[in-house]
Order: structure tokens, then sequence, then C-alpha cells
């Protein structure tokens, strides 16, 4: 490490913590206003609303975070390459690939502390920030959906008719233990109550069919207490809760639904393979950004920034449609979210060959 490599990689983690830090506060300032009035009718403490922001500013720091080390990396280029020291310093004898070795390391310095914060600090803070906009701001639903159906392990399905969250009372619940093609149990009760302490379903007006074969069986309850691996919550198909899950629970949240049969799985393997992928892109944009803003020309940084928020909305977007197509189409997740990277990292390769020649 030279003094260049140390007074770039100064230049460029400085500009982009500061860019960073006012687009937070800028961000914090908006939805602050957007949500004045429900904080002032529902007299939400003030503790509360400051513990709600310290959550906030992770999720859009992690939002953000491409754009801003693109944005950051084209400003400090742009100002030195207009003072003319990229010029002095590649007139030096020192070779193009040499001159963006800082650019890489502040990159990758920057992208794997992103890395980590997606996969577990980001998640831990949507958890907060998500409970309290479901305890304060968001409509919560009084009834479940119609007719959920949910297998909860190799040979036990059941059936919801309908989940009043009020009265804490499922109604038509039916539970199905079936072996091969051959149905062993059957569990019809006309109500269903959740125990939120004991984590055990209390079942009313219970008809228990069981099938040995050759024989039948079929017992009456007034009541029964049951124990199954789900909860009311569970008959909703909550997607924010993704935001809200660690890499590892994330993981294990897909394969409990995929045993469960949910069709909808592509918006959690986007969240799972994007956390990946953003921080990659901040390396790649960085190139691309240094590799635009290195070369002093007329309009100097005003005209270097427009190109720049010009192709961060182009990646923006583009990742925008490869996730629709993913979520709507059925696009493999992780083509989806890798094909922003790939299109940009030739775009990439391409300014650097330039550069080089």
């Amino acid at each position: 490490m030279k003094k260049l490599d140390w007074y770039i990689i100064k230049k460029f983690i400085g500009t982009f913590i500061f860019a960073i830090l006012i687009m937070a506060v800028i961000s914090c300032v908006i939805d602050y206003n957007e949500k004045q009035e429900d904080f002032t009718i529902k007299n939400i403490p003030w503790g509360e609303r400051l513990e709600y922001f310290k959550n906030f500013i992770p999720h859009i720091v992690a939002l953000l975070f491409p754009l801003f080390i693109f944005i950051a990396t084209i400003f400090f280029t742009s100002k030195i390459a207009y003072k003319s020291e990229i010029i002095a310093i590649l007139a030096g004898g020192v070779s193009y690939q040499r001159f963006l070795r800082p650019y890489i390391i502040g990159a990758v310095f920057l992208c794997g502390i992103s890395f980590l914060a997606n996969h577990y600090v980001v998640p831990a803070a949507n958890k907060d920030r998500i409970a309290f906009e479901n305890k304060y701001l968001h409509y919560t639903a009084s009834q479940s959906d119609r007719n959920i159906h949910l297998r909860l392990s190799k040979d036990l399905y059941v059936y919801m008719q309908s989940y009043d969250y009020v009265a804490n009372m499922g109604y038509r619940f039916t539970a199905e233990t079936i072996s091969g093609t051959s149905l062993k149990e059957k569990l019809m009760a006309d109500r269903a109550s959740y125990d939120t302490l004991k984590q055990e379903w209390t079942l009313y007006n219970v008809a228990v069919r069981t099938n040995n074969g050759i024989s039948e069986k079929l017992e009456n309850h007034t009541e029964l207490k049951k124990k199954y691996p789900f909860t009311p919550f569970d008959l909703e198909e909550d997607e924010t809760i993704k935001e809200a899950l660690t890499t590892p629970e994330l993981e294990k949240y897909i394969a409990r639904e995929k045993l469960r049969g949910r069709e909808t799985l592509n918006f959690f393997y986007v969240e799972k393979y994007r956390r990946t992928s953003q921080p990659v892109a901040g390396i790649i944009l960085t190139i691309i950004g240094a590799c635009i803003a290195s070369r002093k020309i007329r309009g100097g940084s005003g005209l270097h920034l427009a190109l720049g928020i010009v192709i961060s909305a182009l990646y923006i977007m583009a990742l925008q449609l490869t996730n629709t197509f993913s979520t709507k189409a059925g696009l493999e997740p992780i083509i989806a979210v890798w094909i922003p990277n790939m299109v940009f990292g030739v775009l990439a390769l391409y300014l650097f060959i330039r550069q080089v020649r």
C-alpha cells in the first residue's frame, strides 16, 4: 500500500460515508413527514419513534448502497480528474490497472460490510421496524384468507376454511394423515382456537376417523387438544417477512413453506440471492464510475454526475424488471437477480479495456 492507495481509499470511503449519511438523514425527514399524522393521532411515544428511525436507517442505507457507492466514486474521481491529479499520476508511470487498485480495495471493503449487513444486521433491524409499522401504522387483518391448505410434514396435511383473528377462532378445520395413497387418519372439527402460551390447538366438535387397512374406527370428541407445527399467522401470506429474516432463518422459512406447498416462493428466493448480488454490484459500479470519471472532459463533475445518475437509474430499472419477471412470470430467481450484474459487468469490462488501450 503506497501513499497513492491511502489517498484514494480515504477519499473514496470518506465521500461514500458523507453521501450515504446525507441521504439517510433526508430519507428519515421525508419518512417522518409522511408518518407525522399517524404518530400524532396514535400518540406514539418519542422513545419508540426514535427506535423506529434507528432501525429505518440500516434499511434505507442497504437499499441505496449500490447507488451511492457509484455516485461517491464518480464524485470524488471527477474532482481529482478536474484538478489534473489523475493525469499527473498516469504521467508518473503508474498504469491504469495500478491506478484502479485502491478503488477495488475500497469497494471490496465497503461491499464486504454490505454483504454481512444484508445477511444479518439489516434483517434484525427490519424485524423491529416492521413490528413497529404493524403495531401502529398498518391495517391489521381481522380475518385470514379463505380455504387455506397447508402441508405440515411428509404425511400431514391441514385445511382451514377461515380464521377470525379478533375472536381467535378458526372454522371447518381438517387434518389428514396420508401415507402413500392411503388415508390413515382424518380429523374434522367445527371450530379451532390457538393457545399462544401452550402453543397448542383446541378443537371443538371433533370427529376422528382412523383407517387401519381393513378396519375403520370413528371417534367423536366435544373438545380435543392437539399440537400442530403452525400458528394462525401462518395462514396469511406475508411477503414482508422476508426482509426481517436473517439468511439462515430465510433458508429455513423457504424450506418450511416449500414443504407446505406454497407456490409464491420466488419473492423469497429473490430476496435471498439479492443479498449477495447487491454487494457485488457495488464493485462493478465502482469500476464503471472510476473509468467514466477519470477522464477530464468539458462539463466537469456535473456531466459525470449526470451520467452516473443515468447509469444508476438504468441499473435499478433493470433490477426491478428482472425481479418482476421472476415473481410474476416465473423466471429463475438466481438468474433474475444476477442479470443486471452480468450486463453491467460487461459494460465495466468494456470501459476498462478502453481506458488501458
